[in-house]
């Protein structure tokens, strides 16, 4: 790992994933989460401020990014050990299956190297009435747009940790398997390439 992903990349992560925009939509998601919850792609932590604990028995955060992991474990010593983490990729995640109440997946399906098989793992580990909650950037509706995210997308996972502007996040979700409860599509602030979100809730199909 290069110096760039060890100690610049996870900062400048959590500062563009911070921001007012991500953050509201994580304010509109995370708190509907309850019991034992999944979080897949926890990175430096920024849901932690949005889950409601008082609804929360145990969050088990799985992440590969070493440094990442470790900003979170550091914003997560205030939740009285609610919080633990497996430093592993999504697509196979050594956990049983039908064990949990959500899965959170924020901003990290655009990272992810098989979307389709982290999806997949969601969906093994969920308890049978269990919820996917979930807060990605996409690919766009306007054709000009979607031009312009296939253009960059390989420029851009370069220097975004493997970041894809231009993944279709509702198709991915719905050929996983899952039916969905809520579903918000709408651009946040800032350059249309990198802002249109699918956010929601959905349930095993």
């Amino acid at each position: 790992m290069s110096l760039y992903e060890t100690y610049v990349l996870p900062r400048l992560l959590d500062f563009c994933c911070g921001t007012e925009g991500f953050q509201n939509k994580r304010s509109q998601i995370v708190p509907l989460a309850y019991g034992r919850i999944l979080e897949i792609g926890i990175g430096s932590g920024l849901n932690f401020d949005h889950y409601n604990f008082q609804r929360v028995e145990e969050i088990i955060g799985v992440d590969p990014a070493v440094s990442s992991v470790a900003m979170a474990r550091s914003r997560a010593s205030q939740y009285n050990s609610k919080i633990s983490f497996i430093e592993s990729s999504a697509e196979s995640i050594d956990l049983p299956s039908s064990s949990f109440d959500c899965v959170v997946i924020g901003y990290s399906l655009c990272t992810i190297p098989d979307p389709l098989k982290a999806l997949a793992e969601a969906r093994r580990l969920l308890k049978p009435e269990g919820s996917l909650l979930f807060m990605e950037h996409g690919l766009a509706p306007e054709a000009h747009i979607q031009k312009w995210q296939r253009r960059l997308t390989p420029a851009w996972k370069r220097i975004g940790g493997g970041c894809n502007l231009d993944r279709n996040i509702e198709e991915l979700i719905q050929l996983s398997g899952f039916k969905f409860e809520q579903l918000t599509k709408k651009y946040i602030k800032g350059p249309k390439v990198a802002t249109f979100q699918y956010c929601g809730k959905a349930m095993k199909a």
